[in-house]
């Protein structure tokens, strides 16, 4: 057994996305919902692949899937907070991807919440899973701790 995850600080992550929150990302309790971290990964990750050119989300002979993703909260975050995704490469692998990921308060040293995200690209064509390209590669390659 692990013990609690911590919160890893800016310098841990090679990556930043602005994120804005809305009003409805708010639940009951005054802070944003625990499922919106899950699209702030998403965001942050989609957000950087589709900007490096080397991966479109509906065209070109590879798309991904998400199978497997993991959040910790460290702590709260409300509208009308401003946010950055932030988002490093933990594993490359031949088909697949980990990024670790992470929500912080603008400008904050340390993260709200934190975790990962595993692509699998596959073959729009199959279905299975296809080794990354060579410019896929590239692209990634400045993300990798």
């Amino acid at each position: 057994m692990t013990g609690r995850a911590r919160p890893e600080s800016r310098d841990a992550y090679r990556w930043f996305l602005p994120i804005t929150t809305r009003w409805m990302d708010n639940d009951v309790f005054g802070h944003v919902n625990n499922v919106q971290y899950y699209s702030f990964f998403d965001t942050t990750v989609c957000s950087y692949l589709v900007e490096t050119g080397q991966f479109h989300p509906t065209q070109g002979g590879l798309s991904a899937v998400v199978a497997e993703s993991g959040c910790a909260y460290f702590s709260s975050v409300a509208y009308p907070d401003r946010l950055e995704g932030a988002l490093r490469i933990d594993r490359l692998g031949s088909s697949s991807v980990r990024y670790g990921v992470a929500v912080f308060r603008e400008g904050a040293a340390m993260a709200s919440a934190g975790g990962h995200f595993t692509h699998v690209y596959l073959s729009r064509e199959t279905g299975r899973p296809e080794p990354l390209s060579d410019a896929l590669r590239a692209a990634l390659g400045p993300l990798v701790v």
